[in-house]
């Protein structure tokens, strides 16, 4: 019998897609096939590679107007955001505009009478195993310099997303790309943790849930295939006296609430200077009450469903945990009237009176939701920035570069941002450390961490 993968819609509760997953000998033959098709394409010169990459940017450009609102309907963000292309673009296009120089022989020339250089060789069969929030720019993250540097992709998207797979792969077949190159795959838990189990995939890129990323390790055992993990957060902001407080305030409640807070380095918590406390929690409630809820196919709507319902009653519970502790919710969310207990619609929330004795403080949300906190200085921000068990990013807001700069140093984040927050810089390696995970992509680190250094050492005198 076969497995088959429903995908419910957070717009109305419908199934908008259902897809058969693929039975074991299915998958033997998608891995066989991309095994095959490695050998050749990590023959393909680079500029030839990169090019493949650049044409589906083209094909993806081309349906990004079916694009939005699949998306929209599938995990619910709003079509007035107009997708994810200009991430992808940007992304693709800077890792494809340093491929060469990232992927170029390191060259040794101290000892004559040898030749003695390395070479970045591609890993084989690369797996991603894609999340529905930014289920484009997430995906690409790997599957551009992976191809790039000359590996095959199998990608195994998550259910709530299961057309943004078939998306990528009928750009990649517009290009001529050669078969077996990228493959989309639909699978069941049981049966990726048993293809991750198998030794047949050299490479595993995972963002998702902590759980979910102990579960991979754990399936990956044995195997010594490598992995890179990028798993929860509980990315904060610190607002330090000097800050522009029109500016920050306009930035953090973006920060916070766009895609309804389902970003991994979205502003989950806030430290503001005494000095500025009370002017910022104004300002940022008055503009989250300017949000509205409602259907993500609605030009109107700038904050649409979270992607499921058991999602949103999380943010539910972390929100009555902490009005049962002290907290003050300052958003009267019955203004929202599309914010209904057993749906996935959500009204935007702003807590005050909070402490890291809450849920909402030290676990993530991953909602519409973000508390504020007030501290006398800097000490107590860093103090309070670094007590979680998560490390992607966190943001200082600041005219002071080099206070910045000092604080900075000692966060436990992978990156910290000033005057800016929930982006990624290709340019930039996009990591976490602690519970976020492990591995890097983007810039020169991520083709490195999807290649393997191979050591040529020739005496040429003798």
């Amino acid at each position: 019998m076969t497995d088959t993968i429903k995908l419910v819609s957070p717009v109305d509760g419908s199934i908008y897609v259902e897809r058969p997953a693929l039975d074991e000998s299915a998958v033997e033959k998608t891995v066989s096939a991309a095994r095959t098709a490695q050998i050749a394409w990590a023959k393909v010169p680079l500029n030839e590679r990169v090019s493949y990459c650049f044409k589906a940017l083209d094909a993806l450009k081309a349906m990004n107007d079916e694009i939005v609102p699949e998306l929209a309907w599938q995990m619910g963000r709003p079509i007035r955001y107009g997708g994810e292309y200009g991430g992808v673009d940007e992304r693709t296009r800077y890792m494809g505009g340093i491929a060469e120089s990232a992927l170029a022989d390191i060259v040794r020339t101290d000892k004559p009478g040898f030749d003695r250089y390395l070479k970045h060789v591609p890993l084989g069969i690369v797996m991603v195993i894609a999340p529905w929030n930014y289920p484009f720019m997430t995906a690409i993250n790997t599957i551009m310099p992976a191809l790039m540097a000359g590996n095959v992709v199998v990608l195994k998207h998550a259910a709530q997303t299961l057309l943004v797979g078939e998306r990528l792969a009928k750009a990649f077949e517009i290009t001529g790309l050669p078969k077996d190159v990228f493959q989309n795959i639909v699978l069941t838990h049981a049966g990726t943790e048993k293809l991750l189990g198998s030794g047949l995939i050299n490479h595993v890129n995972f963002t998702g849930s902590v759980g979910g990323g102990r579960a991979i390790e754990k399936a990956l055992a044995g195997t010594f295939a490598t992995l890179g993990l990028e798993l929860g957060g509980k990315d904060p902001a610190y607002v330090r006296a000097d800050a522009d407080l029109d500016y920050t305030i306009g930035n953090l409640v973006d920060g916070a609430f766009f895609n309804a807070g389902q970003c991994c380095c979205g502003i989950e918590r806030i430290y503001v200077h005494e000095s500025k406390y009370d002017a910022f929690v104004d300002g940022f409630a008055d503009i989250t009450k300017q949000y509205v809820l409602g259907n993500p196919l609605d030009e109107a709507t700038t904050l649409g469903p979270m992607a499921q319902t058991r999602f949103a009653d999380w943010v539910r519970e972390q929100t009555q945990e902490a009005l049962r502790k002290g907290a003050k919710a300052l958003i009267d969310t019955s203004a929202f009237k599309a914010d209904k207990a057993g749906t996935p619609y959500l009204a935007p929330q702003v807590l005050t009176n909070v402490d890291h004795q809450m849920s909402v403080m030290r676990e993530e949300s991953f909602g519409p939701i973000v508390g504020i906190m007030k501290v006398k200085d800097d000490a107590e921000a860093l103090q309070f920035m670094n007590d979680s068990p998560y490390g992607l990013t966190a943001s200082l807001w600041t005219e002071d570069k080099e206070a910045a700069a000092s604080i900075a140093d000692q966060i436990e984040t992978g990156m910290v941002f000033m005057n800016r927050c929930d982006y990624v810089d290709p340019g930039l390696v996009w990591t976490g450390v602690k519970d976020t995970g492990k591995g890097a992509a983007m810039s020169e680190i991520g083709f490195h961490n999807l290649t393997r250094p191979k050591a040529y050492h020739f005496k040429i005198e003798h």
